[in-house]
């Protein structure tokens, strides 16, 4: 199996504040940032206007390191030592299944694997640890 792991920041609502520092301060190259907003339109769930600006995953490239972050959904609770966790990117959805049930033992599962607009799965799992992980698979 081949994967690829980032570190992964959360902050509360002001993620886009938050790129343009690292951007500045680290002298990062932001390669994306998808916001609320754009998700898929879905009428059972929609997205709410307060939200649309809200960093869904921006992905900025540090010297040769890759730096994830997001805002916190609103009405999701923000709970300082939970800003950073850790993305994994798996080759295959069977190594994403694998890695998640692994991690999954003795933890919380916050997302079960599923179908995104931006993986064939993904799925976010807390470990016994206490390490949250983003599972994707290309």
């Amino acid at each position: 199996m081949i994967a690829t792991i980032y570190p992964y920041l959360v902050t509360n609502g002001n993620g886009q504040e938050a790129v343009k520092f690292y951007e500045d301060a680290l002298g990062a190259e932001v390669l994306n940032v998808q916001t609320f907003g754009d998700l898929p339109d879905n009428p059972e769930h929609p997205t709410p206007p307060e939200a649309k600006e809200l960093v869904l995953n921006a992905h900025l490239k540090v010297g040769n390191t890759d730096l994830m972050l997001s805002d916190t959904y609103p009405g999701m609770p923000y709970q300082l030592g939970d800003q950073v966790s850790v993305a994994i990117i798996v080759e295959t959805v069977e190594d994403a299944r694998k890695v998640f049930g692994k991690l999954e033992a003795g933890g919380k599962v916050g997302m079960p694997l599923q179908q995104t607009f931006w993986s064939p799965l993904y799925g976010l799992v807390t470990d016994r640890f206490g390490v949250a992980w983003h599972v994707s698979a290309k």
